[in-house]
């Protein structure tokens, strides 16, 4: 009889302890927004639009291999911004997010070094929320806005007061 109880609590037991040890399967939510540079500054400006529509992809590789194990894309919403729902815990990969196009015919080249950001996909390195921030993704126009001069001066005077 004893038998029978210690077997029939280890039954119980058992699925509670695995489920404990196993790691979380919550998902992870990539967040960022694709911009358009008016003044081919490589960074936002106050003149800097977001841009509707653009095309966002996220791609995993594999640290060793190099080979792709993740991809997912994603259009942005009417405030230029993005949601990539990730629903496994990339631990051994490398991900970034990067430009794809653009809707916009005046501004669809991409900025060098904003055309892409490292995104962490795992459990392990401290980050309590499932939210990932990337890095703001960019496009330039491809002629340089007549108020682009104003900003400048302003950064320019700015730095010659420090």
């Amino acid at each position: 009889m004893d038998v029978r109880i210690g077997f029939v609590v280890f039954l119980c037991v058992l699925p509670v302890m695995v489920s404990a040890i196993r790691p979380h399967l919550t998902p992870f939510y990539v967040k960022g927004r694709v911009y358009c540079d008016p003044c081919r500054a490589g960074f936002e400006t106050p003149l800097t639009t977001y841009i509707a529509g653009a095309e966002v992809t996220l791609v995993c590789k594999d640290r060793i291999r190099g080979i792709i194990v993740y991809s997912k894309m994603v259009k942005t919403d009417s405030s230029g911004s993005y949601t990539i729902f990730v629903d496994a815990n990339q631990a051994n990969q490398n991900c970034d997010a990067s430009l794809v196009t653009s809707p916009l015919r005046d501004c669809n080249e991409p900025t060098p070094g904003r055309d892409h950001s490292r995104v962490i996909l795992n459990r392990y390195n401290g980050i309590a929320t499932n939210d990932r921030f990337v890095n703001n993704l960019g496009f330039m126009k491809k002629k340089i806005a007549s108020a682009c001069a104003r900003i400048f001066r302003r950064y320019r005077d700015y730095d010659d007061e420090n």
